[in-house]
């Protein structure tokens, strides 16, 4: 049966090759039922960009050389075919972009389950600071049930929907863990390092918001990573940064150990 329904679901994705429809894979337009996000007020958002300047992910500035963003954006990927925008929010004009330097995916990140959807990426110079460039902290304590969240990114307005450029944002609020598994029970599994948000249907994420940041005071606690496109009353899942922060600040470190033993030899 499981086999079926996401046979069932299978789409054409936005850039022509076969994909699930539980990813909110590389596609361009904007969240569902959101707002315009102040400009400079979504500092640590950033835009992943193709070859050809075309904004296939969302992603978040960790520090001034690290990006958080979603396995199933990078994986298979060179970092010769990405490059990170930031300080704008328009997907048309203005920004910064940087070169990537080296792509970290998880080693346990399994695109059939979508476990352990998350991958950090090391641009190729420090990333400058200003006041609509900043980085976003990494959670202290877990993300509990009913917890008033931000999402943003520049996901679909509807499926299939129209080409937008501003960022966009929404509030949401997480849903529990079993309650997200239950109505997940015929669709796909739910893991406990994942967060379900869910409002009401007509609000959510959707293609083109993958790897961007779910926010919780302040803080970056969720990755977009699936759910049945595009907010019809399902919830929407997110790679659980909490749970996470271990293998994010050990990968980061170890690459830096890596140059600094480099340089002093």
């Amino acid at each position: 049966m499981f086999k079926l329904i996401l046979l069932f679901v299978f789409i054409y994705g936005a850039t022509g090759s076969i994909l699930p429809p539980r990813f909110y894979s590389p596609g361009v337009s904007r969240i569902v039922g959101g707002d315009d996000a102040p400009e400079g007020g979504i500092p640590y958002q950033v835009s992943l960009r193709s070859l050809f300047n075309s904004h296939f992910c969302g992603g978040s500035i960790l520090n001034k050389r690290w990006i958080l963003t979603a396995a199933h954006c990078t994986v298979g990927s060179s970092p010769l075919t990405i490059t990170v925008v930031v300080g704008t929010n328009s997907l048309k004009k203005g920004g910064v972009q940087y070169s990537v330097e080296k792509i970290i995916v998880h080693k346990e990140y399994d695109s059939g389950l979508i476990m352990n959807d998350i991958s950090i990426l090391k641009v190729s110079e420090d990333i400058e600071f200003n006041e609509i460039v900043q980085p976003i902290e990494l959670p202290e304590e877990d993300t509990d049930p009913g917890a008033d969240l931000v999402l943003t990114g520049w996901g679909r307005l509807s499926y299939p929907g129209n080409l937008p450029d501003k960022l966009q944002m929404i509030n949401l609020t997480s849903l529990s863990v079993k309650d997200c598994k239950n109505i997940y029970t015929f669709i796909s599994p739910v893991f406990d390092s994942q967060i379900c948000s869910l409002t009401k249907s007509g609000e959510g994420a959707c293609h083109g918001d993958s790897g961007g940041p779910l926010v919780e005071n302040g803080k970056v606690v969720g990755i977009v990573s699936w759910g049945v496109p595009c907010a019809r009353g399902y919830p929407d899942v997110y790679s659980r940064v909490y749970s996470f922060k271990e293998w994010i600040l050990e990968n980061m470190k170890e690459e830096t150990d890596n140059v600094v033993n480099y340089l002093m030899k």
